[in-house]
């Protein structure tokens, strides 16, 4: 029942306050939920892949993955597998649960960064540093590089569509090209700021529901836009974002974007210290600020899928910022009442009676006429819950997603403390008589 609350909101759907913070065994250098933000992985930049409960906050997981930071991370769709890039120059798919590396992919530079196909987790986007972006398909082993609208000009950044139908590409001239997967035709193409001022895109993020998309520019500026109006200006359009995104008085250069989990608000990371913004992101207005440590620069970002909580990386720690919780104990039961100090209980005449003799002939009736029907009660069917329910789930979607993590817990077994006592006796009494044969050898 807690669990179909997820889909409502009840208040403000973006965290309030400061809840902890998540020291793992190393730096941090990026963080990424699974699809429903019950795991949590942490890249490390000594090459280690951490694995937590964000139930319980607890660590059940750690993969030696590479032997250089980690750049990047992605979660397949059911969560049975994750996706690492490093500057070791690799691509690396691990099996969660087992830890098993599945497949290893050599490129000729550093990869910025590795992304799964939001349907089909055997086709892989990489992004390696100073070359074109390539797809790779784990069962055919091949390698099918982006187009690129200026050949000299690798310095672009990659992403899927939220149903991977597109490939939007962004490169340091401003200029956005869309493609269409697998056969990469150029379906639509625009420069931001319209073109007359425009600056290099350094990211692209899209909403996990909605049909929104986000770019993040040199120009310190984010502007959001709508994937339908975009497609449908064509090649060399003119689409104007549906919301603009900047910073008027600080003039703040953006680190890492990303939407919320229901895609209605945006925050945005401060590259120079350990601030985070939060704007709603149909009206453009500015709703909160978070100040984490000062003197520490910002990595990484990002936001839970279902819940009002967000994840940052600041001094190689991850630091959770969440909603206040209230308790108003009075909201419980409608007859529930706070007391300031012991009241003596007035037991009614009929509380605790089999058979209340006080009610009416025709209450009783209709009370016996309820419980003589029969209720058929479904006990078999499993309905979708609907904070785990996304607007792109299709009847038919695979079910077997990973949720947690499952972990041996470290028994240690009973010990016979008599049997343990004679056996150190026993092997002391032996290594006592051969010191002593050593020594008439000796003597001899």
């Amino acid at each position: 029942m807690n669990l179909e609350l997820l889909k409502e909101s009840f208040c403000e759907n973006y965290p309030e306050v400061p809840d902890g913070v998540i020291d793992s065994v190393s730096l941090a250098g990026t963080i990424q939920f699974n699809k429903f933000g019950t795991l949590l992985a942490v890249g490390c930049i000594d090459g280690r892949l951490i694995f937590w409960d964000f139930m319980t906050r607890c660590m059940v997981k750690i993969i030696v993955a590479h032997v250089h930071p980690i750049q990047s991370l992605s979660w397949s769709r059911n969560g049975h597998k994750i996706l690492t890039s490093s500057t070791d120059h690799t691509v690396k798919i691990y099996d969660v649960v087992s830890g098993d590396c599945e497949y290893v992919y050599r490129f000729p530079s550093a990869v910025l960064r590795a992304q799964f196909h939001p349907r089909n987790p055997k086709i892989l986007l990489v992004n390696p540093f100073g070359h074109a972006a390539v797809l790779v398909n784990t069962d055919g082993n091949h390698k099918i590089p982006i187009p690129l609208e200026d050949e000299r000009d690798f310095n672009i950044v990659t992403s899927f569509d939220r149903r991977g139908d597109h490939v939007y590409t962004g490169n340091s001239k401003g200029k956005i090209s869309i493609y269409s997967v697998p056969d990469f035709f150029l379906v639509a193409s625009f420069k931001t700021g319209g073109g007359l001022c425009s600056a290099a895109v350094k990211s692209v993020e899209f909403a996990p529901r909605g049909d929104c998309f986000l770019l993040n520019s040199a120009d310190r500026i984010i502007r959001v836009y709508k994937c339908e109006d975009v497609l449908r200006a064509g090649i060399e359009g003119n689409p104007e974002p549906i919301s603009k995104i900047q910073d008027l008085v600080g003039k703040t250069a953006w680190k890492k974007c990303c939407f919320s989990g229901d895609g209605e608000y945006v925050c945005a990371a401060s590259a120079k210290q350990h601030q985070l913004k939060i704007w709603d992101k149909g009206m453009g207005n500015l709703v909160k600020i978070f100040h984490g440590n000062k003197g520490v620069q910002l990595i990484d970002v990002v936001w839970h899928p279902l819940r009002p909580i967000v994840a940052s990386i600041s001094g190689g720690v991850v630091s959770i910022w969440a909603q206040r919780a209230v308790e108003n104990w009075s909201a419980f039961q409608p007859n529930f009442k706070e007391l300031d100090e012991n009241v003596e209980y007035e037991e009614k005449e009929s509380e605790f009676d089999v058979e209340d003799e006080d009610k009416e002939k025709f209450e009783r009736k209709k009370e016996d006429a309820v419980d003589d029907d029969e209720l058929e009660v479904d006990v078999t069917t499993c309905e979708p819950i609907g904070g785990y329910v996304c607007s792109d789930d299709e009847e038919g979607d695979e079910k077997d997603y990973l949720m947690f993590i499952p972990i041996a817990p470290d028994v240690i077994p009973d010990v016979d403390e008599n049997l343990v006592a004679k056996q150190e006796a026993a092997a002391g009494t032996k290594g006592h008589q051969r010191r002593k044969k050593s020594s008439k050898c000796v003597h001899k």
